[in-house]
Order: structure tokens, then sequence, then C-alpha cells
């Protein structure tokens, strides 16, 4: 009998070697743990942890500021402490800390807390609890804030008539009602009667001040500016038909009428203000402070009298949601470090929609000249490196840019062709929100052309190449087939370079953003939009009120707060965009089906 000799097929060999002759234990372990990494699952666990801790870290920033922005304005209870040394502290607690008593710190206790320290120490506290209390006064006591040791404090109250006044200059100011004055005649004495005098004459002494700052601001600058215009329009006639012409002859007889009609209601206006200073001026709080000192604080200089330790919970949320109407829609005060942002609110909407207005029609033309026209070479190569190496240039060479290109460069060009009147005072050749919006569309740019180029080489080529078999031009491909397909990818890059735009800085601080803008850069008079003015930015507002205010800790909760509007403004914008991109995806996606 002849045995063949045929090999096995692969699977009767491999069956034979699984029967016959058994992997070696070392063997299966290796491929067991082979097997493992093939499947992936160490970096499942990998990469789903790496985003767990990204959003993780985000969730809590946003918490973060939503927490401390959120309950800035809430009114809190108003403590008065009696120490152990007899000094009595009163305000409002703003945050509390743990410390641990170290030598150098018990050094610097006063006697009697160091004794009681001391003690708590040699029994094994270590650790003690401190409260920063908000005691304003600062006209009288140079300080906004103090540190009030726990085992310091002989005795904690909450007075029922300790008030907070909120003053247009100077803070803060903590101090029980004593009596009403108008013109050093009293009239409400004793808490409660002052108190509701205060309320019943403050609205009242309220609106004088408003209608003071009006005519100061709106009044004498509306008479003034069509005075500066006729100035100026007899200045352009110099310049183009001579001192010597009758037109200037007229010009300037125009402008010696308009000077006393000016002349004229300057003098009723500051009649106008004499009296409502004069007014305003009269009545006066008297006010016992935590050192028994005695303090007279006008009622033209109060903006908001607060009794909070009266206050019930509904109380609380109306002052609450009133304290952010004026954070939203009033002027700033103090610096900055109080008051409100409308001008910074304005001026940040006003440049992010410049700015994306400007960098969306050439960000897609440039990207569609790169995917659909141009040759692929040396050239085009060189474009698209330069484009991704632009996106990682510092935002303050953008500003050094633009301060040296569009303002002095191209604003002076602009002043010397149509403004010569106004020469040597520049109106384009200078800061302005028109130059700072260029400056952040060159920033963003290289965001919009990379996702446009991206969104258009998404798009089939069977699409294209239907086109062309119907008879379609290039043009008509891209304008009918391309472009509607691939927008929703243009709105993604859209949004990231409106994004991105809205939270820079450094480079508005060379070319337009200001601390104090007299003036916002859109109105009600005609154009309406008016380009060349400064403006200001909530980012350059949370830079200075975090780090150029007079005490970085009265000016943290504001500084949390602009934070969080500038954050929901920039959500805002950027659903919109999103909802105008689904829009669009739902639109195509239905006509591609």
């Amino acid at each position: 009998m002849i045995q063949s000799t045929a090999p096995l097929d692969s699977a009767d060999s491999g069956q034979a070697r699984r029967s016959d002759s058994p992997m070696p234990k070392k063997r299966r372990r290796r491929y067991a743990k082979s097997s493992i990494l093939a499947r992936g699952e160490p970096m499942v666990w990998l990469t789903g942890g790496s985003l767990v801790l990204c959003v993780g870290m985000i969730i809590s920033l946003i918490a973060l500021i939503l927490y401390q922005g959120g309950t800035t304005f809430w009114p809190g209870k108003i403590l008065s402490f009696k120490t152990v040394n007899g000094t009595v502290v009163q305000g409002e607690i703003t945050r509390s800390s743990s410390v641990t008593y170290t030598p150098e710190i018990i050094s610097g206790l006063d006697p009697k807390t160091k004794e009681k320290v001391e003690a708590e120490v040699a029994k094994g506290n270590k650790t003690g609890h401190r409260r920063l209390v908000r005691t304003g006064n600062f006209d009288l006591t140079n300080t906004h804030f103090e540190w009030i040791d726990n085992n310091s404090i002989q005795e904690e109250q909450e007075p029922e008539w300790l008030v907070l006044l909120e003053r247009r200059s100077w803070g803060r100011f903590y101090g029980i009602p004593k009596a009403l004055k108008r013109n050093d005649e009293v009239i409400a004495e004793g808490p409660e009667a002052t108190w509701k005098a205060f309320q019943e004459n403050h609205t009242e002494v309220y609106e004088g001040v408003e209608r003071f700052i009006g005519v100061q601001k709106y009044d004498f600058g509306r008479i003034h500016k069509s005075l500066e215009k006729s100035r100026l329009r007899l200045k352009s006639i110099e310049l183009e038909h001579g001192i010597e012409s009758a037109e200037y002859r007229e010009g300037q007889k125009k402008l010696q009428e308009e000077t006393n009609a000016t002349k004229s209601e300057e003098a009723r206006l500051n009649e106008e203000l004499a009296l409502l200073k004069k007014k305003n001026s009269e009545l006066t709080m008297t006010l016992v402070t935590a050192g028994g000192q005695e303090a007279t604080v006008p009622l033209a200089e109060i903006v908001r009298g607060v009794a909070s330790n009266q206050l019930n919970t509904s109380g609380r949320l109306g002052l609450y949601f009133e304290r952010w109407w004026e954070f939203l829609f009033d002027d700033p005060r103090e610096a900055n470090s109080e008051g409100g942002i409308w001008p910074a609110l304005v001026g940040t909407v006003i440049m992010t929609l410049l700015m994306s207005a400007a960098v969306v029609p050439f960000g897609i033309l440039a990207a569609l000249y790169l995917r659909e026209y141009a040759k692929a070479g040396f050239v085009v190569s060189t474009i698209r490196i330069a484009i991704n190496n632009l996106a990682g240039v510092p935002s303050i060479v953008f500003g050094v840019f633009g301060l040296g290109f569009f303002c002095y460069i191209v604003g002076s060009g602009i002043d010397e062709m149509f403004f010569q009147e106004n020469l040597p005072n520049p109106t384009y050749g200078k800061g302005g929100v028109l130059w700072a919006s260029a400056t952040l569309a060159l920033l963003t740019l290289p965001v919009v052309i990379v996702a446009t180029e991206e969104a258009i080489a998404a798009v089939p080529g069977s699409m294209r190449e239907g086109s062309y078999a119907c008879g379609a031009s290039k043009w008509q491909t891209i304008q009918r087939i391309v472009l509607p397909r691939a927008l929703p990818g243009i709105m993604t890059g859209f949004i990231l370079a409106m994004a991105r735009g809205a939270g820079e800085v450094a480079p508005l601080m060379l070319v337009g953003v200001v601390k104090l803008a007299p003036e916002l850069p859109i109105d009600s008079v005609a154009p309406f939009l008016h380009p060349e003015r400064s403006f200001m930015h909530l980012g350059f507002h949370i830079y200075d009120v975090g780090f150029q205010s007079q005490n970085s800790e009265a000016a943290k909760p504001m500084v949390y707060t602009t934070t969080l509007l500038l954050i929901s403004i920039i959500a805002g914008l950027n659903l919109v965009a999103i909802w105008v991109r689904g829009r669009l995806r739902r639109r195509f996606i239905k006509t591609e089906i």
C-alpha cells in the first residue's frame, strides 16, 4: 500500500498542529498580548480618557466663570465685627480661606489675637480661618478690604440699619444713617426716618444729576461739534478757493453767525448747569462709620442706596437684576472698576461684525482661486506654506503691521486726499474701529482660507463632471454646484475666525482700542457708523480692570462678569452662524436626495 506524500491543506495542517503539537505557553501569552493591542483596547482608554480630561477642563473653566460672574451682583449681608482688641470692622464678606499658623504669621498678629492663636497652636490646632471683608469708605480709611481672622472676632452682628451706598466716586460707603439735611437744615433724624427721607428724595436728585451729565456730554458736545464742522468747512473753502475769494468771505460770515449763536446757547446751558448744580447739592446725608466717625455724603454722589440686612428674597432678586441692567447699559465709572460696560459691549460687537464682513469674502475668493483656478506649482505651494505659517504668527505682530500700514500709510493717504482741512489732526491716520477690524481680518484670514479649501475639496468630483457634461462653464459649476455644497464647511471656518478675532486683545491696543471712549463708533447721527473713531473692547476692558486697577481685589468680580459677558457674546454670534450652517446643510442634503 502506497502512502500519500501530498501535503496537508492549511486547515488540516492547522488542525494537526492544534491536536498534535500544542503551542508553548510562553508563545500563547505573547499572542494574547498582541491580540489585545490589535483590538486597540488600550488606545480606546487613552483617547477616551484624553477626551474626558479636555471636556472636564473646559467645563471647569466655564463653571468657574459662571459662578463668579453670576454671583457678582448678588447683594450679601453687611456684617459688623468687634475684635478682641476693641476695633470694629464693617462690610460685606467677599471670600474666605484657611490659614496655617506659622511663626511669621503669628508674629504679625495683634497681641490679644496672638495670645489666642498661640493657645490654639499649643493644643495642636495649627489651621485657622479668615475672611476678607470689603470695608469700603476709601476716602476715610485709604483701604478697600481687610482680612479678619476668626480668632480675633469677639462679636459678630448684622445691624439692621447698616447700609451700603454705591457712589459715583470713591467707591462704596458703609455706615448707619444719622440725619438727612437740606442746606444744613435737618429734615430727618435717626436711622429709620433718615433712610425713609433718602428714598423719597434720591430719585429726584438722581434724575437731576443725570440731566447735569447729559447737558455736559450731549448738549455741549452737539453745539461744539456743529461749530467745529463750520470751522472745517471754512478751512476747506480756503484750501480750494483761497482766502481772497467770495466763497471764503461768505463762509466766514456764516461761521461768525454760528459762533454767536453757539455763545448764546452756551450761556443758556451754563445757566441751566448752575441751577442743576445748586439744586443737586442741597441734600446731604450724615452717616456713622464703623469707628464712630461721622461722614457727610451728598445725595448727588449716590448712585444707589441698599439696606441689605432688611431685604427679603424678592428684594434681593430685584436688586440683582437692577445691577445687571446697570452693568449692561450704563457707562463705566471709577476707572472702569464700577458702573457699566455699554461702550465696550457696542465696540466689541461692531468690530467683530466689521471684521467678519471683511475676512469672509476675501478668504473665500482666495481659497477659490487656489483650489479651482491656480495651477499646481512652486508659486502656489509657496503661497499655501505662507498661509499656514501666518496662522502661527503672534497676534502682536499683526498689530504692529496694522499700525504701520493701515494707520500710518493708508490712513494718512486718506487724510491727505479727503480730510486736508482736519490736518494736522488725523482722521483716519490713527487707530480706529475700521483699522482694528482690518487688522483682525488679516489675523483670521488663514483660518477662513484653509477651511474653505477643505470644504471645496470635499465636494465630490462627480458633481463637477455632471455639471460640465450638461454644458455648464467653470464659473457656473462653481457658483451653482461647488459653493452651495461647500457653504457648511465655509461657515465652520467663519465661526472659528469670528471666535478668535472677537477675543484678541494685543493687536487692538495698537490700532484703536482705548481705556475710555467718549463717543461710540455708532450713533443716531448720519452716517451712523463712524469707522474712524476709537472704541472700547471687552477683552481690553478685562485686561485694564484686572491689571491696571487701583485695587485688584475690588476689581476681581468685574473681571469675571465681563469675561462671562464676552463669552456669551461670542457664543451668541457662533450660535447664529451654526444655525445658518445647519439650515444650509439640511437644504443641500435634501437636494441631493
